[in-house]
């Protein structure tokens, strides 16, 4: 066959060509010829590569270049091309010598699987793990798996790959096992998985877990029952149950579904009820409950859809067949014909048990809260509650009740116990008192005492419950009896006995429950003697189990009973024996009681007792005792020592009483003494350190006090000392109260001291509380619109009111700005009005008290630097007053705001 004249060399390739003819053996040269001629056609290529191969054999490089460019050649053909065929033949040249090679087999073997030769392709990739050695199999078997995992590939082919796969890398089983799944080879997977799962040395490259494979293998066996033998899927489920306790209802579901698909329903049925019995969660149980359930329903659906079907067989056999036909010689018909024909009639070949299986799950829905309840006692068999629980879900059944209030008894350990064990036997111990059996009621009662409950109470109850069952049957000396028996301390011989067990049973502190012995005593008052119950009171108080309570009924029975004296020596040793504030009760009835039955009797014993019982009294508790005793000397005794009983009152309650027990203290003198009297109590409450709210209450009804003796300068006093406790912006009601005072009895120069003494109150305040809300901050503005108010309607001329208007405006503006306080002070003169001078702030400007007549004497203001004495300020306002009557027409111009308002009357 003649060779194309464009395959020759052409004039550019001679240089090539003069080099390999010189060293054909060179692959740099070969390698350099076909860069040259990389724009070529490939068929001149193919030539050069062909030349340059059969020198050079066993290169590589040549090679791998040589095989790329005819798979880029065949790459969009298709795989019946011809091409295919010389890829092929070039691939087996090749690997005649780079057999060695796995990246040309790769090459080799995903191109012969895309060429889909599945016989050629098994074989290349066997001659591929036959040739490379074992350290580069794993680049051959990726390939090799992805050829077997393809549709088409024979199934039994592909599971004799997967298996020799796995006897090179065993760790990939998971990747067979779910081949095996996908191939519907459910017995083969079910094996491999439970191997796997049986391995201890297996680690999932997949990130499973132990449960996850479980829980695989669990469903795998439910669902394909009827494919897979061989394996004990109940024991391998079982299994499952005791180890993940997560999925118990689930497993127990799952094996029961096993049964149902095996078409063992009744053995199913057996593992519901099994599950149920055993599940210790509320979920678990509901899950399998459920399940049950639904099972029931579907099996009587199925049956009522059998029934109607079955209904139309019985007819056709009636005209063929004679009745006294043999069956058994008619040859024709089959076996299942001939059984359903011999067995027809018969009572227990009846398939209508529709209302058998309606009865089943009827009883299964009832039986829900009985099995609900046992899942609850086997979670802690020791709940009391859920006992008690349980014998209400029988009630109406007697016998189920004593049934399960015997399986309580009996679990229950006291020691352990979540409730009150005690209330098992007395509830066992009703239930048959209401059947008005009492011989077993006490026989229960009796075994009830004798248990060793964790507390006394427990046992104290049982026997109170005891005596109250005596009680309700008219059997009284019975319960007498057995409060004696239960009392009744145990003798040396038993405590001696029970030290040398060790274990300290709760009988041997029954005789000190206090519980015991309080229904003990109050049944020796309703049914004993006074001295039998005086006998038992005794005994508490020697055991040392008394209680105030205690102390104060057995006093109370004593006096009952003309007893006064036993009476207030029991009080007496009550007080001994407690200290506050159990104390506190029995010293008020023990005060009272004395009082009342002695009076003035016994004067100087009352006095001792209270004055030992305020001493022994902290100061939260002695009020009342104080109250007492002055209420007993202002009835029997002396009334100069009822108000020093106050006034040592005074003194020991703490601050917060303080102000009740001197308001008491003053309302008490008022009424004893009179109301002059009480002047000392009022100025000794301001001085002795009450809190300052509670000083300026005490001043308010302190100036009150004055006023309504007429004592206008004492009451203006008060006030003036009070008001260094009264911040203007947050107690207003305070300087309402003075604002009124000053309208009903004071004149102008007393309401503008008023105002002053405000204001510097406001401004010592502002120094340490600057920062205030505006709307507190206008007081002072309010308080001279007021004041413009009140001046009007007294009936001071316009003029006047104008110039008394600009003084009060200009103080205010002077003294504080709103929201803060000036650090100079603002001059009054005429060239320098309105400009700041350099000052200290505090600095207070008296007037000039120079007799110039020209002076008016109200442009001035007057800013008060410290608080001062009341004396200095009455001094202060005489002497401004003697200045003021000397001026023309000052006689007028004094005369206060409720003095104009009355001549104006007068006058009218």
């Amino acid at each position: 066959m003649a060779i194309s004249k464009d395959l020759y060399p052409s004039q550019e390739d001679l240089v090539y060509e003069e080099e390999l003819i010189r060293n054909p053996f060179s692959l740099k040269l070969w390698w350099r010829y076909l860069i040259a001629k990389a724009d070529s056609p490939f068929k001149k290529r193919f030539v050069i590569y062909e030349r340059a191969l059969k020198a050079l054999p066993g290169s590589y490089k040549l090679w791998y270049a040589y095989l790329r460019e005819r798979l880029d050649i065949v790459r969009n053909l298709p795989v019946t091309h011809p091409q295919y065929d010389s890829l092929n033949n070039t691939f087996e040249r090749a690997l005649v010598t780079m057999h060695k090679m796995p990246r040309i087999w790769v090459m080799y073997l995903q191109s012969l699987t895309a060429q889909k030769l599945i016989t050629r392709t098994r074989r290349s990739f066997d001659r591929a793990l036959c040739a490379l050695p074992v350290t580069q199999h794993d680049r051959i078997w990726e390939p090799y798996l992805v050829f077997v995992s393809q549709e088409g590939i024979p199934i039994e082919t592909s599971l004799r790959v997967y298996r020799r796969y796995l006897m090179y890398d065993p760790s990939h089983i998971e990747e067979f096992i779910e081949f095996l799944v996908k191939s519907a080879r459910w017995q083969e997977a079910a094996e491999r998985l439970a191997s796997v799962l049986n391995d201890d040395q297996f680690y999932s490259i997949k990130g499973k877990t132990k449960h996850t494979l479980w829980m695989e293998l669990c469903e795998l066996l439910v669902h394909h029952a009827n494919d897979i033998s061989g394996l004990n899927v109940d024991a391998i489920i079982r299994g499952g149950i005791r180890k993940f306790k997560n999925e118990v209802g689930m497993l127990w579901t799952s094996l029961a579904d096993y049964y149902i698909r095996k078409n063992l329903l009744e053995k199913a049925r057996d593992i519901y009820e099994e599950g149920m019995m055993k599940v210790v969660t509320v979920r678990d149980f509901s899950v399998i409950f459920d399940v049950y359930s639904r099972f029931e329903e579907s099996t009587v659906a199925k049956r009522m859809e059998m029934m109607s079907s079955d209904d139309e067989d019985e007819i056709e056999e009636e005209n063929g067949v004679d009745e006294e036909e043999d069956v058994r010689l008619n040859f024709s018909l089959s076996v299942k014909e001939m059984q359903r024909k011999i067995l027809n009639g018969f009572w227990l070949n009846d398939d209508n048990d529709v209302d058998l299986r309606l009865a089943r799950l009827e009883e299964l829905m009832n039986r829900r809260p009985a099995l609900a309840n046992s899942v609850l006692l086997r979670q802690n068999p020791h709940n009391v509650e859920q006992w008690h629980r349980r014998v209400k879900i029988f009630e109406g059944d007697a016998a189920k009740q004593i049934l399960t209030y015997t399986e309580a008894v009996r679990t229950v350990d006291p020691l352990k116990a979540v409730g009150k064990p005690h209330t098992l036997w007395i509830a066992f111990a009703k239930l048959y008192e209401n059947h008005k059996d009492l011989i077993n009621t006490r026989v229960i009662l009796d075994k009830a005492v004798q248990v060793n409950y964790k507390n006394v109470d427990h046992l104290a109850s049982v026997w109170c419950e005891w005596a109250e069952m005596e009680l309700r049957h008219k059997n009284f000396k019975g319960a007498l009896e057995l409060m004696r028996r239960a009392t009744a301390v145990p003798t040396a011989e038993v405590r001696r006995k029970v030290a040398a067990d060790g274990n300290e049973p709760v009988q041997m502190k029954l005789h000190r429950s206090l519980r015991l012995w309080s229904f003990y005593v109050d049944l020796e008052e309703s049914l004993g003697t006074l001295a039998s119950t005086k006998a038992v009171y005794e005994k508490i108080l020697d055991l040392r189990i008394a209680t105030p309570q205690i102390i104060l009924n057995y006093a109370y029975l004593l006096e009952e009973n003309k007893y006064f004296e036993d009476a207030f020596k029991v009080y007496e040793r009550g007080v001994k024996i407690f200290k506050y504030p159990h104390v506190k009760d029995i010293w008020v009835t023990y005060l009272t009681k004395f009082v009342k039955r002695y009076g003035r009797t016994k004067l100087e014993r009352a006095r001792e007792l209270f004055e030992h019982a305020v001493s022994m009294a902290p100061s939260d508790a002695v009020r009342t005792l104080y109250l007492q005793y002055a209420k007993l000397e202002e009835d029997y005794g002396l009334a100069k020592r009822a108000m020093k009983v106050y006034e040592e009152a005074t003194k020991k309650v703490p601050e917060a009483q303080k102000l009740e027990m001197y308001s008491i203290y003053i309302s008490r003198a008022a009424e004893i003494f009179g109301v002059p009297r009480t002047r000392e109590i009022y100025e000794q409450a301001i001085e002795s350190g009450l809190p300052d709210k509670d000083v300026e209450m005490m001043c308010l009804k302190f100036a009150e006090l004055e006023r309504s003796l007429g004592e206008i300068d004492r009451a203006r006093s008060v006030y003036k000392y009070a008001s260094q406790f009264a911040d203007p912006r947050s107690d207003p009601e305070f300087w309402n109260k003075w604002h009124e005072f000053e309208v009903q009895h004071g004149n102008e120069d007393t309401y503008r001291e008023m105002l002053r003494i405000k204001r510097s109150v406001s401004a010592s305040y502002s120094q340490t509380h600057f920062i205030l809300p505006e709307n507190m901050m206008l007081k002072d503005k309010i308080d001279v619109e007021e004041a413009k108010d009140e001046l009007k309607k007294a009936g001071l001329p316009d003029d006047e009111m104008a110039a008394l208007e600009r003084q009060l405006t200009s103080t205010t503006d002077a003294v504080r700005r709103v929201g803060f306080v000036s650090a100079g002070v603002i001059s009054q003169s005429g060239a320098n009005e309105g400009k700041p001078v350099t000052g200290n702030g505090e600095e207070i400007e008296l007037p000039d008290e120079s007799d110039d007549d020209d002076s008016d004497g109200e442009d001035e203001v007057e800013i008060a630097q410290k608080e001062v004495p009341a004396a200095v300020f009455g001094g202060l306002a005489r002497k401004r007053d003697e200045v003021t009557e000397a001026d023309e027409g000052g006689a007028a111009k004094t005369l206060g705001a409720l003095e104009r308002i009355k001549r104006q009357k007068l006058a009218q």
